[in-house]
């Protein structure tokens, strides 16, 4: 949530806040006798070689450095048409073309040796395309293409990212916010590909050494050798989440990952059931003759793209690839997704990326063409490529480089002058500059201030001291009343490899202070080395999580629920106090030993209790002590700074918990010997262009006689909010055991039912389904020790399950956070004041 919480913050941010070509011209291509638009039409500068194809609307924007004064434009079915521009900027052209009646594709212009063309001709059947054959061999020489198939390789590679406003006019620069900021409008430009006004507001540049092999095994190593931005050094979460919008893909995989939404590639093998191709004609591109496809998509409202694509005549590999969305993308926040890929050509089965563009047009309020929005650019360079050094295994490991003591910060403007494969132009060098001077200005300062604030929950003093959390001021329990809740953290910087913290909570209906403190260090930043100590006295929920969480800080959903379907009185006093250490021996795998010592007693005796019966006498108090060691594996998963806090990036990374727990009886006047073993597994999946799965499956048992605290409660939820791991249906303590397996699953289509629905398709919701399926057994032996209130129970004889729906993206414009799942009981429906139905709601900030 926080993450997603900084996306629309920062949005905000850049909604608050001209080196111009030599010809630039924008219009829309119409049908004389229909006056519809006409799309998929060429739009060319023959002189200056540079052409475009129409949207779904008609509209187009062509701009270029070089001089023209013709635009030609060509479509099946139309009269050729050919202009004279006879100003430089020409905005509003309209291209009014003559049907002929023919759909063929006999009418063509030349552009560099290439015949260009309009709309594709109708095929009945796909074998009938010329195209289809050249995509077969594209398919058949897809494993042979790329780096992957030679045994090592090395490059260098340099990366630009920056952030931009755009749709920037007269009436926003003249508003009040911008008082004593008006310099920074001199660095207004136009886009290129779009055509829109812009305002650099931010720029990142990375130079990175990269390591490969693909023989006897795959390793891969990737060093920074030179970072420079414009001046937000102290500002991380710019730079991080700009870098978590764009996605690895391979132009050859079936489907492009983009916001974790899977795109149809037009290069997949089902691209013809998708896409509609046409093969235009030939072109020499590098000295090397290429296939020239045009593709569109058949279907509007599906996750798909339009351009065009260069296959090499020998070899049939990519050479070149231009994909744009169309008009009804489907994502929030985003209004259009522009990528360029050009690759360098080595033979018939090796090649490797040249350069890499892509520009995501995003809005904030809403995606209509005309609004503010901004623009995320990215640019990557490939050069210096190597494909004879020799590495030892051992060269390969990541931690063997160390950017922030090898000078990668550091570098200074001679450097980048020399190591820049391509100079910035006058407006990005304008950048630095400006947002060099936006920094001294309190007002900019305070603004951004706010945003850190609302994005984080934290409220820095002095540099040295974060306030906070603020989103767990309030709070509610039928114990407690209305809870208050203040807390601290030391923080530095970002990267502080020690950090201590504390809170302290009180409840005026209990009238009792609550408190929790801990101290976390790190030694070595390379291995994560690290221990910590904390303690708290708190009241909490128990029972709403199979495997606990570790730390002082956290604190369930259910001990602070407003609005709840129970009567939430089932809450627990407790005194915890934990010791750990931790390393990451390799990365993304941790090890972790902790030491607990935890009392546990019920928080109000009157409405529900804890007793049990130990040595002939019943104790209403639990006193445990006990070791834990845990195995966790993040497999792909990606990390920014070094610091005690990681920023992780959202990917679609597994992650696996293997813990082993140890009660040690005597130990702090421990009562209970007893072992614990748990395996946590979580996998979101893309499915095809079927949506999104999130996978978590949990199984445990307990060794050993032990009271409530101890045993693994089937976690319920009766609260009305949507808390993933929990069972909707079920109330806490519902389900008792010692030995579990849970499983639950929920997809997200991402619209592909309700995007296809005349009329619905407007709303723009999506759909979801999901289900949730616990077993679980309980020993005679701990049913005999229970003098508690609650009467154990397992499902052991079948499965407990629940089902359901959702709809989930309803809201207005882009701010679609609302979620409603409608949720089935679907077995023991016949215990007593068994929740056969319910509804939950939620909140999902994202794409």
């Amino acid at each position: 949530m926080k993450k997603t919480q900084l996306f629309i913050t920062l949005i905000s941010l850049l909604s608050l806040v001209v080196a111009s070509a030599q010809v630039k011209v924008s219009g829309r291509v119409i049908d004389a006798e229909t006056q519809k638009p006409v799309p998929n039409a060429d739009v060319v500068l023959p002189n200056a070689a540079v052409f475009t194809t129409t949207n779904s609307d008609g509209s187009f924007y062509l701009e270029t450095e070089k001089s023209d004064s013709i635009l030609e434009v060509t479509a099946n079915g139309y009269d050729y048409f050919e202009t004279e521009l006879t100003t430089k900027v020409t905005y509003q052209f309209l291209a009014v073309l003559t049907p002929n009646g023919e759909m063929d594709s006999n009418t063509a212009i030349e552009l560099g040796g290439a015949n260009l063309s309009g709309k594709t001709t109708k095929f009945k059947k796909k074998k009938e395309n010329p195209a289809y054959a050249i995509m077969q061999k594209v398919w058949e020489n897809r494993k042979k293409n790329g780096l992957k198939a030679v045994p090592q390789y090395e490059y260098k590679e340099y990366e630009k990212l920056e952030f931009d406003l755009n749709n920037i006019d007269s009436s926003l620069t003249k508003r009040r916010v911008f008082k004593d900021l008006e310099f920074i409008f001199d660095n207004i430009d136009t886009s290129d590909v779009t055509g829109k006004t812009f305002l650099p507001l931010f720029i990142n540049e990375s130079i990175y050494k990269v390591y490969g092999r693909n023989i006897p095994d795959s390793k891969l190593r990737k060093d920074l050798m030179a970072n420079k931005n414009s001046g937000f050094q102290d500002n991380e979460i710019m730079i991080q989440t700009l870098k978590n919008l764009y996605k690895e893909y391979d132009i050859y995989d079936n489907r492009l990952n983009f916001f974790n939404i899977n795109f149809v590639s037009p290069i997949a093998r089902d691209g013809f059931a998708v896409y509609d191709y046409e093969l235009t004609d030939t072109i020499n591109l590098d000295g090397i003759d290429c296939y020239r496809i045009k593709y569109f998509p058949k279907r509007t409202a599906e996750h798909t793209f339009k351009g065009d694509f260069y296959i090499t005549i020998s070899g049939y590999a990519v050479k070149e690839i231009v994909m744009q969305s169309t008009k009804t993308i489907g994502v929030n926040f985003v209004r259009d997704i522009f990528v360029s890929h050009q690759y360098e050509i080595v033979n018939d089965s090796v090649f490797y990326p040249k350069r890499d563009y892509i520009i995501l047009d995003m809005s904030l309020l809403n995606n209509k063409d005309d609004s503010q929005g901004m623009f995320a650019m990215r640019t990557v360079l490939y050069e210096d490529f190597d494909f004879s050094q020799l590495r030892e295994d051992e060269f390969y490991n990541p931690r063997n480089y160390d950017p922030y003591h090898s000078g990668a910060y550091e570098k200074d403007d001679d450097y980048w002058t020399e190591a820049r494969p391509e100079s910035l132009s006058a407006r990005e060098t304008g950048i630095y500059e400006m947002l060099d001077s936006l920094q001294q200005v309190p007002r900019f300062q305070r603004f951004v201030k706010g945003v850190e604030i609302i994005g984080s929950g934290y409220w820095n003093v002095a540099k040295t001291i974060d306030i906070g959390d603020l989103y767990s001021t309030f709070g509610y329990n039928k114990i407690e009343g209305l809870r208050l809740r203040a807390g601290a953290r030391t923080y530095f910087t970002p990267n502080d490899m020690w950090r201590t913290a504390a809170y302290l909570a009180y409840g005026f209906r209990d009238q009792q202070f609550k408190y929790g403190l801990e101290a976390r260090f790190m030694l070595n930043k390379t291995n994560r080395f690290q221990f910590g100590i904390g303690t708290k006295r708190d009241i909490e929920q128990l029972g709403v999580q199979l495997t606990s969480s570790d730390g002082i800080m956290t604190r369930s959903f259910a001990s602070s629920s407003i609005i709840s379907q129970g009567e939430n009185d089932k809450l627990s006093h407790i005194n915890k106090t934990n010791v750990y250490t931790s390393i990451e021996p390799f990365k993304n795998f941790t090890l972790r030993l902790d030491g607990n010592y935890q009392t546990t007693r019920s928080a109000d005796p009157n409405l529900f209790n804890l007793n049990y019966l130990w040595n002939g006498y019943e104790d209403d108090n639990t006193i445990d002590t006990n070791v834990s060691l845990s195995l966790i594996a993040r497999p792909g998963a990606r990390f920014s700074r070094y610091g005690i806090d990681r920023f992780e990036h959202t990917t679609n990374a597994p992650s696996i918990m293997l813990r082993y727990t140890r009660g040690f009886p005597g130990l702090f006047n421990s009562q209970f010997n007893y072992h614990k073993i748990q395996l946590l597994y979580t996998q979101p999946i893309l499915v095809g262009s079927f949506g999104r799965s999130v996978i978590s499956f949990e199984s445990g048992k307990t060794f050993g006689t032990v009271p409530l605290p101890l045993l693994s409660v089937i976690p319920g939820n009766e609260s009305y909010g949507q808390i993933f791991g929990t069972f909707s249906q079920l109330d806490y303590y519902e389900f008792i055991t010692d030995v579990y397996a849970t499983l639950i699953v929920d997809h997200h289509f991402n619209g592909w039912i309700l995007g296809k629905i005349p009329l619905i398709k407007k709303l723009k919701l999506r759909e979801l389904g999901f289900l949730r399926a616990a077993w679980g057994d309980i020993s005679v032996k701990n049913i005999g020790i229970n003098r508690s209130d609650i009467q154990y129970f397992a499902p052991n004889d079948k499965i407990y399950f629940e089902y359901g729906f959702g709809i989930e993206n309803i809201g207005l414009g882009n701010f679609r956070p609302l979620r409603v799942d409608f949720n089935w009981r679907g077995s023991y429906l016949k215990l007593p004041d068994a929740r056969k139905f319910g509804i939950t709601v939620g909140l999902e900030f994202g794409f």
